[in-house]
């Protein structure tokens, strides 16, 4: 057996596509095909269902690509730990965020660059929550940065970070934006621009809207909450955003950030990382920054005007 037969097996089941797959490991589709095909003759066992295309993998060559994946996973871990103990951390350290943490991730990979010049960082900024954690089990990133779990997963190791509190972004001629609080009521009632209600950022807020028993009807939906942001400038809309963006923004002119309360609703979000020993090296230098880093401290207040 080859690591080359096992990373042919994980892109097709990545790719559900011969020729993608093909083309993502840089091979042939032919040779793609043998390689997998050689891999079912020494388990002696099919692995993947075919037909005239690509059909999927069988109930065996779902639980073979698990252990591909984490084989795969095992001997980078092994080159990033040889070459960390040879000349100092290096490789790439690939970390997930979902939109709405997106603001704290740069208060995590500036010091972890800093303690480890030699090593590059790949992020992904836009997954959704099960997206990430999916990602994290399948080693397809070192770590994600999401909401945390309830309960716990046993195969996943998370981190608290900080727990993310929320403000109501208005123009100033809105009635909310006179004083210095405002509560999730009388945001329901505005003109809202919201993350679009598949996203967990949004359903958080959902569920606090439910609990006081409104349901606000957003005009716009959106993935993006710089896109948030965009919509308020034009003055039509107001939204509820995270403070940890207002650290990224600040408060831009024409605006007014208001502190939610009634409730003082908070949500927690931590590192993710996948619980096996001894792991990935670049998860574990991450969370030794996480545990150096307070997060919470920056992000739990509201920034300076």
């Amino acid at each position: 057996m080859l690591f080359r037969q096992l990373e042919y097996l994980v892109a097709l089941a990545r790719e559900r596509h011969f020729a993608r797959a093909a083309e993502a490991c840089h091979v042939s589709q032919p040779a793609l095909s043998e390689a997998v095909r050689k891999l079912e003759d020494e388990l002696k066992v099919l692995l993947v269902r075919r037909g005239r295309t690509y059909e999927g993998l069988t109930p065996e060559g779902e639980r073979i690509v698990r252990w591909a994946q984490r084989i795969l996973a095992d001997r980078d871990a092994l080159r990033d730990e040889v070459a960390a103990l040879r000349t100092g951390l290096s490789g790439r350290l690939r970390i997930g965020s979902v939109p709405t943490a997106a603001g704290a991730v740069p208060l995590l990979t500036g010091p972890f660059c800093t303690a480890h010049p030699l090593a590059a960082v790949e992020l992904s900024t836009d997954l959704r929550s099960d997206e990430l954690l999916r990602r994290v089990r399948n080693f397809e990133i070192d770590a994600g940065i999401t909401y945390l779990p309830d309960p716990a997963a046993d195969d996943l190791r998370a981190v608290p970070l900080y727990r993310e509190r929320y403000v109501l972004l208005t123009g100033p001629a809105e009635e909310p934006a006179r004083h210095p609080r405002a509560t999730w009521t009388e945001a329901s009632r505005l003109p809202l621009c919201l993350l679009h209600p598949g996203m967990q950022g949004r359903r958080v807020l959902d569920e606090v809207f439910a609990g006081l028993g409104v349901a606000p009807a957003p005009r716009v939906e959106t993935d993006s909450v710089a896109s948030l942001f965009a919509h308020v400038r034009t003055g039509q809309w107001a939204s509820v955003v995270p403070y940890a963006w207002l650290h990224v923004f600040g408060v831009p002119p024409g605006m007014r950030a208001v502190p939610l309360v009634e409730p003082a609703h908070s949500a927690p979000v931590g590192l993710v990382i996948a619980a096996r020993e001894p792991g990935s090296v670049m998860a574990r230098a991450l969370l030794e920054v996480a545990r150096r880093t307070d997060l919470a401290g920056v992000l739990g207040a509201l920034p300076e005007a």
